[in-house]
């Protein structure tokens, strides 16, 4: 079975089980809008199936309150106007809350739907600023966001001595905050970059992107951009003979480009904004882990984001009580405080809803592992 084959068994499998097997027990639905198709289909499909991992666990002990969590999963394709629509339905059908978007031209086209219904949205996957600032009350956040992962990236670079940074970016809004993340980042090192492409989401037509970025003569070069194309750009790069570093922000999902990278992975350096899901470094590694293996599924990055999103989730839903609404969801999440996840900390309150901002940094190999 390959491996997208097992993470939509796996996704499957946990979510049938968390409906039929206790079809009348009173439920908390959750609802999602995330791209299970297309080229963004591997980030939802593991997102869900991490989450999947903790609300099985959750529903198997009798869930939260009595009540069992039910996630509604309906498919964007990556598509804002469906994303929208998709929104839109899913409020309509009851959910009480929103759950686990994938991307920031998505999340961003499902905001004015959530905001005007009063129904929040946990654990959105994009850092975007726009969607941090300004201050939504039914947006809660559980990665950094792209300016703290601007910032690390900034830093190591400078750290190394490295002066001349070009960028490689996609043309969307995902691209754009990323690009604008970096640049008010390396301006705090007094650099600016020496030269940058831009290339259309998901295509692998790099050339001339890739001559534009060659043109400034850079020592390093940070990517924003979805792993197919930063794949086809570090390849493209190689094979001209670029012997400089390379950069990426989380989104990129490290493991599929250094899955259809190979021997031109090594170097390749990623930042994350969650714990390293390989190794039970830490408690909440080692309960994920544990999961991942009992269900046989495989350890991801994305999927210990699901994990850790679904772990929030429920603690908010404990505050929320025993008959929770949209606004009793909000008040249950900000209640919160610092939530100590084993190792990794959230922390809601009525005024910031980012709730982390760690951003650890990664190595590709030339044999298709992440490193940390």
């Amino acid at each position: 079975m390959n491996r997208r084959h097992l993470l939509q068994s796996v996704a499957a499998l946990t979510g049938a089980g968390s409906l039929s097997s206790f079809a009348d027990v009173p439920r908390i639905v959750l609802g999602q809008s995330a791209p299970f198709s297309g080229p963004s289909q591997d980030l939802g499909e593991q997102f869900k199936a991490g989450a999947m991992l903790a609300f099985d666990a959750i529903n198997q002990r009798g869930g939260v309150h009595g009540r069992h969590i039910e996630l509604r999963s309906l498919d964007d394709g990556d598509d804002p106007e469906r994303c929208a629509t998709n929104t839109k339905r899913l409020i309509d059908d009851g959910a009480q809350a929103l759950f686990g978007y994938v991307g920031t031209r998505t999340t961003l086209a499902a905001v004015p739907v959530l905001t005007a219904a009063k129904v929040p949205l946990v654990a959105p996957l994009t850092g975007a600023d726009a969607l941090h600032a300004p201050f939504n009350r039914y947006l809660f956040h559980i990665r950094a966001s792209y300016n703290d992962e601007a910032a690390e990236i900034a830093k190591q670079i400078v750290s190394v001595g490295t002066r001349r940074v070009a960028v490689f970016f996609q043309n969307d809004a995902y691209g754009q905050a990323d690009l604008s993340a970096l640049t008010s980042a390396l301006r705090q090192h007094d650099l600016t970059p020496v030269s940058q492409g831009m290339v259309e989401r998901h295509s692998d037509n790099v050339i001339a992107p890739l001559h534009a970025v060659m043109a400034g003569k850079p020592d390093c070069i940070v990517q924003m951009a979805a792993h197919r194309s930063c794949a086809a750009f570090i390849r493209g790069a190689r094979r001209s003979g670029y012997r400089g570093s390379f950069y990426s922000f989380s989104f990129v999902d490290s493991q599929a480009l250094a899955t259809d990278l190979r021997k031109d992975a090594g170097g390749v350096v990623v930042s994350q904004v969650v714990p390293f899901p390989f190794q039970g470094l830490t408690p909440l590694a080692a309960d994920y882990l544990q999961r991942a293996r009992a269900a046989k599924a495989e350890a991801s990055y994305t999927g210990m984001e699901g994990f850790i999103a679904a772990r929030t989730m429920v603690e908010g839903l404990r505050h929320a009580g025993g008959d929770p609404t949209p606004a009793s969801i909000v008040a249950g999440l900000e209640a919160q405080g610092q939530l100590d996840l084993g190792g990794f900390f959230i922390s809601f309150s009525n005024q910031r809803h980012a709730g982390s901002r760690y951003v650890d940094m990664t190595i590709l190999t030339d044999d298709g592992k992440v490193m940390r």
